[in-house]
């Protein structure tokens, strides 16, 4: 029954998918690769995510070349039961250009003329308190940061879990509580999210006590 409502899932999402038999593994893969082919290249297993067969757990995996798979990164996971999210997510991760939570970040954020700083890593991003600090020495200033409860800001958009949002003192270190914070683990609307802390960051930066 999870094989099959996944796999309906995906292909209403235009992700094409099978059981692989031998291998005991649902495999989806991208639309233009054959699926005789589909375990030669980069593909994504889908499995429960619990011991009693619920939720959903993705998992991008690529040949290592020694006959061997490389696994590449968690595509989603969640113990809840939205299987047409779980089959977005896949859609995304074989989307070229793949799109990513901090990108749908940084658009929110230009909205309001915001420039964030990746921290080069894909862990966060960071935004000055003065805007002329300069770039190199913005981690060690004041700023904001805002992460991802994934906690990389990479991963595609529908398996987004929340933004987290702190301020950093004159030293660089986290101050207090975050200024804001959504999700509980689970996933979140990533364009409604953006969308929230890009205006809980514009308004701190325009705040006369700043």
């Amino acid at each position: 029954m999870f094989n099959t409502t996944v796999i309906e899932a995906l292909a209403a999402a235009d992700v094409p998918a099978f059981y692989d038999e031998d291998q005991s593994l649902l495999i989806a893969h991208a639309a233009d690769v054959p699926q005789d082919r589909a375990p030669l290249g980069e593909h994504v297993v889908i499995q429960p995510r619990d011991r009693d067969g619920g939720g959903y757990f993705a998992v991008a995996w690529e040949p290592d070349g020694l006959a061997d798979y490389l696994e590449i990164a968690d595509v989603y996971e969640t113990s809840g039961t939205d299987v047409d999210l779980c089959a977005r997510a896949v859609a995304e991760w074989f989307t070229t250009p793949r799109p990513s939570a901090g990108g749908v970040l940084l658009v929110a954020l230009a909205e309001w003329g915001i420039t964030a700083h990746t921290d080069g890593i894909g862990m966060s991003y960071a935004i000055p308190v003065d805007p002329s600090t300069p770039e190199a020495d913005i981690r060690n200033r004041p700023h904001l940061s805002v992460g991802d409860r994934n906690p990389s800001v990479e991963h595609v958009p529908a398996a987004h879990t929340g933004w987290t949002l702190f301020l950093h003192d004159e030293n660089g270190e986290p101050v207090g509580d975050p200024l804001y914070i959504s999700g509980d683990g689970g996933p979140v609307d990533c364009d409604r999210d953006s969308a929230a802390v890009a205006e809980a960051i514009a308004d701190f930066l325009t705040s006369p006590a700043h």
